[in-house]
């Protein structure tokens, strides 16, 4: 059947065509020249014949394809769940995106960490101020509640505590477009009160003093975590000491 050659036409066409070849065939075959009801020239018999007569011939010109079959075993969808798959909760998403998680903690958004740390430091200096506010007006209540301004402005300290409730206030209300201020005041503050306790002798209260302004100063300064937890661990200690020694007077 190799050097078979093969005529064709149809049933309306009076002329052959050809000779073709198997090579030829299987052309035609694919561009649709021929089809399964194409005759063929049968030499044997002398006689006209379909070519899905021929076995042989219809295995050259369509051979049978191969279905792709997927065994059910091996086909997993993505909807079934897996017993050892936590459920992704949205406290874990937005860890993930926080850069919280082992899987992205080397992609976390510095901006995020910043804004963590800024938040911080916000609201340790507003305790710094409260704390130290505490300390400067108590000592001086009463010159405070006689509104006499002759007794008052005898009272820095009751002033200065005045100003850090007021300085509390707005940035509880979210204006830290007053840091400059209240670093002008950290070390206001440093220079009065340890002016005060210099020339006292009162060597503790100014290391206080000390400790306590330089928090407050730097609370409005740093945006890195583990740096602003000490600048506002040292603001609020050292002003809540300091106020407690003038208390305590």
């Amino acid at each position: 059947m190799a050097t078979q050659e093969i005529y064709i036409r149809t049933e309306s066409e009076t002329e052959a065509r050809g000779p073709y070849n198997h090579e030829q065939l299987v052309s035609l075959a694919e561009t649709g020249g021929i089809t399964p009801e194409t005759l063929i020239y049968d030499a044997t018999t002398e006689q006209w014949v379909a070519l899905s007569s021929s076995p042989e011939l219809m295995a050259v010109a369509f051979p049978e394809k191969k279905k792709l079959v997927l065994k059910a075993k091996e086909i997993k969808t993505l909807n079934r769940s897996d017993e050892n798959m936590k459920a992704i909760t949205v406290d874990d998403m937005l860890a993930a995106a926080e850069g919280r998680t082992s899987e992205t903690a080397d992609k976390r958004d510095p901006e995020i960490a910043m804004a963590r740390a800024a938040k911080i430091g916000m609201w340790a200096a507003i305790l710094t101020l409260v704390v130290s506010a505490a300390g400067e007006i108590l000592p001086g209540t009463d010159a405070l509640m006689s509104m006499d301004p002759a007794k008052i402005i005898v009272q820095p300290l009751v002033i200065l505590g005045t100003v850090d409730v007021v300085l509390a206030v707005l940035l509880g209300l979210g204006m830290t477009s007053l840091y400059p201020l209240v670093r002008f005041r950290a070390m206001l503050g440093l220079g009065i009160v340890g002016f005060m306790c210099y020339v006292q002798g009162l060597h503790v209260p100014l290391i206080e003093v000390a400790i306590g302004s330089v928090g407050l100063y730097l609370c409005t300064v740093i945006v890195s975590l583990l740096p602003i937890l000490i600048v506002a661990a040292a603001g609020v200690i050292g002003m809540g000491m300091l106020g407690w020694t003038f208390i305590s007077q």
